[in-house]
């Protein structure tokens, strides 16, 4: 019988080389016109391969789920392995400290944004860290904190309002920012809080007329944009029909 020792280290040989594989396949896929557009969409180019959502999902349905093999394609620093990482990644093996470490090294909002709604929002973790990135300087770790309030309206079925209403203090404070993917993600958290049910609509159009008040220009389009999707015919209608 193999020890305990041996069968970790074998498991780890077989990670890496699962790893160096669809890295190496990644990188046959690589499309310079794809990195163009992306970067017209403010997508960073730094190690980027331009490969579309749907084939990193196709990939990851096929080598199905791992968290050693989620690290590893993480410490490669591609972009799209990045992004893959956070679809073959077990939420019940993410820990506080990786979410962490990952959060530091988003420079796209792109990878901000999938890690969040793909994989740290089904965490244990997901509300409180919403809260304290959302209070942090460094622009990509607060915008996460705003994209984790969006995907939590979004993906948390059995959260109760008070969780998001614990948001609201947050949002208000994050409208001043100038920045454009932190105003972006303010602007949406908000919506997306403001259209799971009736009571929290209401409570974030009051939010975004708050908001609107504000002497900042970042403040006045959040709350513009919020307020006409919330008041849309096509919201109010989800509303009433929940």
């Amino acid at each position: 019988m193999l020890s305990y020792k041996l069968l970790h280290l074998v498991r780890k040989m077989s990670v890496q080389s699962s790893s160096l594989k669809i890295i190496s396949k990644l990188k046959s896929m690589r499309n310079p016109r794809n990195i163009e557009g992306m970067a017209r969409f403010g997508i960073s180019t730094k190690n980027t391969l331009g490969i579309p959502i749907p084939v990193l999902r196709g990939i990851a349905k096929k080598e199905g789920k791992s968290h050693e093999l989620a690290l590893a394609l993480w410490k490669s620093g591609i972009h799209e392995a990045r992004i893959l990482a956070a679809f073959v990644d077990k939420c019940d093996e993410v820990t506080e400290n990786q979410m962490d470490e990952w959060v530091l090294d988003f420079d796209s909002w792109d990878v901000c944004d999938q890690v969040c709604s793909n994989l740290f929002d089904k965490t244990p973790f997901a509300h409180a860290k919403a809260i304290e990135w959302s209070r942090r300087k460094e622009e990509f770790v607060k915008r996460a904190g705003f994209a984790m309030m969006a995907a939590l309206a979004v993906h948390d079925k059995v959260a109760k309002d008070e969780e998001f209403t614990k948001f609201f203090p947050l949002i208000l404070a994050g409208s001043t920012d100038e920045r454009n993917f932190v105003r972006k993600a303010v602007n949406w958290a908000l919506r997306q809080i403001g259209k799971r049910n009736a009571a929290l609509h209401k409570k974030a159009l009051s939010a975004a007329k708050e908001i609107a008040k504000m002497d900042s220009k970042a403040a006045r389009w959040i709350a513009a944009d919020a307020i006409r999707e919330l008041e849309s015919d096509a919201v109010r209608k989800k509303i009433r029909a929940a």
